[in-house]
């Protein structure tokens, strides 16, 4: 006999992975843009009840990836230059303002954590980059800047940058992966890195605000006008 409420924890667990197969394929452009997407095809798909379907379809709406179209079919979200430009724009002013913070609250655990972070991603960004090792650098490199304004005292603030994050992302792996560019990304995740350890917040955040418009900008540069 299973236990009392096992069978709703199963559930939110299969809700956790389906969402999770789905972010990444909705990230990487297996869903593109604006593909219709219909519950019972994503039922069988998964090969699983309802439940877990809809709470995995709400988990990525919730975070902007998908949109409701009707009762029972979800769209993925459109792609835009306007919706991309006002992403990064809302991203320097928030993550910026997350940094300072941090690097005026952060404690020694803090910095460990960065450094930390900077270490793992700096590991693979010393060789060439290629096949799992490419989910690997995404998830270094969302953990160093999850790292870098951890410390900001504001958990709203933090959710904000994280959902601007996560669009600025799904941009640039659509749009901007298969594209070679004149730029050391290592050196400018090390400078942002050495400046915040140094706990030099005005460095360290237009650093931080260079980085994320010079990505914007290349990613920009590949999509269709």
């Amino acid at each position: 006999m299973s236990a009392p409420g096992s069978s709703v924890s199963e559930s939110a667990t299969l809700a956790q992975s389906i969402a999770h197969q789905l972010r990444d394929d909705v990230l990487n452009g297996r869903y593109p843009p604006g593909e219709r997407l219909r519950l019972e095809d994503l039922k069988n798909n998964f090969g699983v009840s309802w439940s877990p379907v809809r709470e995995a379809v709400t988990r990525l709406v919730s975070e902007g990836l998908i949109v409701a179209d009707s009762q029972k079919s979800y769209r993925v979200a459109p792609a835009s230059r306007a919706e991309l430009a006002e992403t990064i724009s809302l991203r320097v002013l928030l993550e910026t303002r997350a940094l300072r913070e941090a690097i005026a609250r952060g404690t020694d655990a803090w910095e460990v954590d960065v450094l930390s972070a900077h270490h793992r991603l700096a590991k693979l960004e010393s060789q060439r980059i290629s096949g799992q090792q490419i989910n690997d650098w995404e998830a270094w490199h969302h953990a160093l800047h999850q790292a870098l304004t951890q410390a900001c005292g504001s958990p709203i603030l933090l959710q904000f940058c994280q959902h601007l994050n996560t669009i600025q992302d799904r941009y640039r792996r659509i749009f901007f992966t298969q594209h070679d560019v004149d730029r050391d990304v290592a050196a400018e995740h090390r400078q942002i890195t050495d400046a915040t350890l140094a706990r030099d917040a005005e460095r360290a955040c237009k650093l931080l605000a260079d980085h994320i418009e010079r990505t914007g900008r290349n990613i920009l540069a590949t999509m269709p006008e």
